[in-house]
């Protein structure tokens, strides 16, 4: 069997009372990482003492900042200092479940396509329950388009995020590190689909999210501090998706009623949401009337034949 170095970025603010069980979930895999990398973003609590008592381990590196830059700025340094051919998120007030590592690699190597998995998780904390996107793993197929035309958000939280080097490195780092201070696990889940990463979901819960009274994104504390919040976010997307199309060279297809379809094809089992998603973007963003007519023709015959064959998903 063929070894895949992978590295666990880990980062941390402010959560020495947390920083502990998430560094000895990433240790405890049934399946060793090859490296974990704790970057600590300038915490003001003893969190450098908690994560120092880790740095005489072989396979862990330890990155203290001088300067509070944020998430991203975190995920940028962690990125750098990694050499695994997967990376793998975790947020420091978060935790793995024992088989998480050994899981998302066994689904890596059976479907050596997949760039980019993420996984069902457990809340726990004040909050308790699990929260899947469907009972089953799912082959997403690839998302270029319907991210670039419609802002669509194809993953779940930072810590059940992993994705291959090859497609990270054409992502970070990320220089607009104030825009995304928190949620930048909105950098990794926009940023994949823009560089053409095929995205698989696995339906096993083996992340725990712990939900409590700092959590902001599960408590919506953006929106409380500040009204105006999704406006911003809309521009903040609007300079990342700029920032790595002109990285990567990239730009929307000419003719691209025929190559929504085409990224359509490339999920197995399509939901009507998929459809209506292209229908969308095939509608408001063909400007050739000829392929816009045609595409949207083109769609619906598409839509029968899997609705004949019995691979539509409901």
């Amino acid at each position: 069997m063929d070894k895949i170095k992978t590295s666990c970025l880990i980062n941390n603010y402010n959560y020495a009372e947390f920083v502990l069980e998430a560094i000895d979930s990433a240790l405890n895999q049934t399946v060793k990482f090859d490296e974990i990398i704790i970057v600590d973003d300038a915490s003001t609590d003893n969190s450098a003492e908690v994560i120092d008592k880790f740095a005489q381990l072989d396979n862990v590196k330890c990155i203290f900042k001088e300067k509070n830059q944020g998430q991203l700025s975190s995920f940028n340094e962690g990125f750098l200092a990694a050499t695994g051919e997967i990376i793998f998120f975790l947020d420091a007030d978060d935790i793995y479940e024992p088989q998480y590592l050994e899981n998302a690699l066994n689904f890596y190597r059976r479907r050596t396509e997949c760039d980019f998995i993420f996984c069902a998780y457990k809340k726990f904390g004040a909050v308790e329950g699990i929260f899947q996107t469907d009972a089953v793993d799912l082959d997403l197929g690839y998302s270029v388009i319907r991210t670039l035309c419609n802002g669509e958000w194809i993953g779940s939280i930072t810590s059940t995020l992993s994705i291959r080097r090859e497609i990270i490195r054409k992502i970070l780092p990320i220089p607009n590190i104030e825009d995304w201070r928190v949620r930048s696990d909105d950098c990794l889940v926009w940023g994949a689909s823009l560089v053409g990463a095929k995205k698989f979901y696995m339906s096993k819960p083996l992340v725990m999210y712990r939900i409590h009274e700092n959590n902001q994104y599960h408590n919506n504390k953006f929106l409380d501090t500040d009204k105006n919040y999704e406006y911003k976010r809309f521009w903040k997307r609007n300079s990342l998706f700029n920032y790595i199309l002109h990285k990567n060279n990239l730009s929307l297809p000419l003719l691209l009623a025929f190559t929504s379809l085409e990224e359509l094809k490339t999920i197995p089992c399509p939901k009507f949401q998929d459809f209506i998603s292209y229908l969308k973007i095939i509608f408001l963003f063909e400007h050739n009337l000829y392929w816009k007519i045609k595409g949207i023709v083109l769609l619906f015959s598409y839509f029968i034949k899997i609705l004949m064959s019995g691979k539509f998903k409901k």
